[in-house]
């Protein structure tokens, strides 16, 4: 079982750029496949990229596809999220989560290990 940390999250104004961090720690950590999801308080969780065990599949929700990138470095066990002009609407606490599996999925249930998450904002 790995264990997650992210990093990154930031305040910064709308149309700027940050990238998230997510390192692991523990075993077999290139045999799982690694996703992003975010939350406001009060609403679920959402799915925003995953990428698969060998960074060949990546899947993004629509509202960020073409601003961010999803990557992973099996060697430093580590993914990344790019997010580049970001928009207000993209404020949320942000997770890096695993899923043992070969299947890049949304659903958040599939996930078995999460990180604490981190505190993006926006503003416009």
């Amino acid at each position: 079982q790995v264990q997650l940390v992210e990093s990154g999250g930031s305040l910064v104004q709308a149309g700027g750029s940050l990238r998230l961090s997510c390192a692991a720690s523990g075993r077999a950590f290139s045999i799982y496949t690694m996703a992003w999801f975010r939350q406001v308080a009060g609403k679920e969780r959402e799915f925003v990229a995953a990428i698969s065990w060998s960074g060949g599949r990546t899947d993004y929700v629509d509202s960020v596809k073409g601003r961010f990138t999803i990557s992973r470095d099996n060697a430093k066990t580590t993914v990344y999220l790019q997010m580049n002009n970001l928009k207000p609407e993209d404020t949320a606490v942000y997770y890096c989560a695993a899923d043992r599996s070969w299947i890049v999925r949304k659903n958040p249930d599939e996930y078995g290990v999460w990180g604490q998450g981190t505190q993006v904002t926006v503003s416009s």
